[in-house]
């Protein structure tokens, strides 16, 4: 049988050549440790981990084989599941004891992601355009495999620590406070197995701009994180005949009041080391603003100025804000209850009793219930002196000369809180650069730039290296 043979394009043609010369040369120029790491990669993040479906347990086990093929025995290695499909693996690489041991946490489940939203598969490792396209490109895979990776490498060529080295990586991170989070669990029930010195995570990250590093944050603070419920209630009746108890109207009253709130700011050390180091990337008066802040002493009118940007007003105070409401069971019928979520993010330096008594005063309604849904867990910051601090600047300098490091309070939460808590500094560190317009972390399309990834593998192993010296 004859078989035909149809000519493709000359611009199909070309476009296909292109793109394998290009894949070639992208194969050319990775070093073996970055295959490798590529490969550890690639396979954790085309493991489904989100609450809905997917399994920390198998990515775990996964993990733990690239360290049994590195060399780790057995006996180095736990994979626990407090509950199904909600397993961490910790590893412990034995140092000599001389020094304390260092923590390195990551997280390796993920927010949901929905395939017909995505351009492609979300589980499905893309390499398009100098990027790596999936969920959890980023949050936190990139530091979980980098990790392994890292640990991997060590292992291979021999390094003997100083220190012990403990790998934990978590469930459930992306769902907060609930009992299968696997650091909260992993503290509250296995605390010798994390006991170190100082720890390394998620939280802080490099900030490009116009296509350069322009800044390296080192996370050592996060806000407390608590969640209100609200409700209004009555009796009902028929839509007809209205009524002046409205629930609905009061909880609305309530929400206008909150709305038009603004806590008092406080300023603490970091805070102000924040704004003082980021004034030298600033111009005019906002410079000017970001100074004054960073003296401990801004005027009214600098701090109007400042709040008038989401970023900086979370950075200056607590934020409380409503973000879901449901009211009524029919539409021709009054409403019996109303309800709204508020969800509150507290400094670490202010007291969360003040922040009740406060949030309670403002809504200023008896006809209003106001109950916790989760109460918040203080996070004390992490001192910005010791060794971690030093190697991380002299590190940025090393592979970015000229990017400063500026300490920075997260507005969201990590599970550094609850290490923190029991003790244990944590720093939210990752050597990876990305683009503030390009923020996609629990987005669509999430995404990172291929070679940005690889810098901050090899920022994080100089890192571990160098600590664990």
């Amino acid at each position: 049988m004859r078989t035909q043979i149809r000519q493709l394009p000359i611009k199909t043609m070309l476009a296909l050549t292109l793109a394998a010369l290009s894949t070639a040369a992208s194969a050319q120029t990775s070093t073996p440790e970055q295959q490798r790491y590529h490969d550890i990669y690639r396979e954790l993040v085309e493991i489904n981990t989100t609450h809905s479906v997917g399994d920390t347990t198998k990515a775990a086990r996964a993990m733990e084989k690239h360290l049994l093929d590195a060399g780790f025995a057995a006996s180095d290695i736990q994979v626990l599941e407090p509950f199904p499909r909600k397993g961490n693996l910790v590893l412990r690489f034995k140092g000599n004891g001389s020094k304390q041991p260092l923590l390195l946490l990551a997280h390796i489940d993920v927010v949901e992601a929905k395939r017909e939203d995505w351009k492609s598969d979300p589980f499905q490792l893309q390499e398009t355009g100098g990027y790596f396209t999936a969920r959890g490109s980023i949050d936190d895979k990139a530091m979980a495999s980098a990790f392994v990776s890292v640990l991997s490498q060590l292992k291979q060529e021999g390094f003997k620590p100083s220190r012990d080295i403990i790998l934990a990586l978590t469930a459930d991170e992306e769902r907060l406070d609930v009992p299968s989070n696997g650091a909260y669990w992993l503290i509250n029930n296995k605390p010798e197995l994390l006991k170190a010195e100082f720890g390394i995570n998620e939280g802080g990250g490099g900030e490009l701009g116009g296509g350069k590093p322009n800044l390296h944050r080192l996370q050592v603070a996060e806000k407390m994180y608590t969640t209100y419920e609200l409700e209004a209630r009555d009796v009902g009746g028929h839509s007809s005949i209205p009524t002046a108890n409205n629930p609905i109207y009061a909880l609305s009253a309530a929400l206008d009041k909150l709305g038009a709130y603004r806590f008092p700011v406080h300023l603490g050390d970091v805070t102000k080391t924040y704004f003082s180091r980021s004034a030298a990337f600033a111009s005019g008066q906002l410079a000017e603003d970001m100074r004054a802040v960073g003296s401990g002493k801004p005027d009214a009118t600098v701090i109007e100025r400042l709040s008038a940007t989401p970023a900086y007003n979370a950075q200056l105070r607590t934020t409380c804000v409503a973000t879901m409401v449901n009211a009524g069971h029919a539409e021709n019928a009054l409403p019996q209850s109303a309800k709204a979520t508020v969800n509150c993010r507290i400094l670490p330096h202010d007291d969360p009793q003040d922040i009740d008594r406060q949030l309670k005063q403002v809504i200023d309604s008896n006809k209003i219930t106001v109950r916790y849904l989760n109460k918040p867990l203080r996070s004390p910051a992490s001192p910005l002196t010791g060794d971690l601090v030093k190697t991380v600047e002299a590190l940025t300098q090393d592979m970015w000369p000229g990017v400063p490091v500026v300490p920075a309070m997260s507005t969201g939460a990590t599970d550094s809180r609850f290490m923190r808590n029991a003790g244990i500094p944590m720093y939210g560190v990752t050597g990876l650069f990305t683009d503030p317009a390009d923020y996609r972390t629990h987005g669509l399309d999430e995404r990172v730039e291929i070679q940005r990834l690889y810098d901050s593998r090899e920022f994080l192993y100089r890192l571990v290296k160098r600590l664990a010296q």
